[in-house]
């Protein structure tokens, strides 16, 4: 018995069964909204998700990105930046 797409578990679906169902498994998706893992070898592969369009300017996508910005022409020193040991 095949199992259909809405009923997968969250390990995802094989790249050989992703390649036999490419076109249900799309149609699905698109549906749903739920995205599909693709498996390689039992390990996660690849993501299917339906696209989501972001019309917002670039300016519009960063606002409230900053949290603080004290004083942005003040040189940076070598001591300032932090360094991983």
């Amino acid at each position: 018995m095949t199992r259909g797409v809405e009923e997968m578990d969250i390990e995802g679906i094989s790249k050989t069964q992703f390649k036999a169902r490419a076109l249900e498994i799309f149609r699905e998706v698109e549906a749903s909204g739920e995205p599909v893992v693709v498996t390689d070898k039992g390990r996660p592969a690849i993501e299917v998700r339906r696209y989501r369009c972001d019309e917002r300017s670039p300016l519009e996508r960063l606002k409230g990105s900053v949290i603080e910005l004290t004083d942005p022409f003040e040189p940076v020193g070598e001591d300032d930046w932090e360094v991983l040991s």
